[in-house]
């Protein structure tokens, strides 16, 4: 969760009580989904970087929400 609103997530604003979490480089995962409050967003809403996830979206998560980033990668 996090204290304001943000368009912009990087690896260190990840909780440290999970231990140690990137964000994965997409070429390296089949493909990802970004929860906002429980809410599976479409792709259009975001893009993935290595270390980096931008909202594309005008309306930008509210205060302490969670925000989800989950990566799949297909073997």
């Amino acid at each position: 969760m996090f204290p304001k609103k943000v368009r912009i997530f990087t690896d260190q604003d990840a909780l440290k009580e999970y231990g140690t979490q990137h964000i994965l480089d997409p070429e390296s995962y089949s493909y990802s989904n970004l929860f906002i409050n429980g809410m599976l967003q479409p792709s259009s809403n975001y893009s993935v970087q290595k270390g980096l996830l931008i909202i594309n979206t005008e309306d930008i998560p509210l205060e302490k929400s969670p925000v989800i980033l989950q990566m799949i990668k297909v073997i």
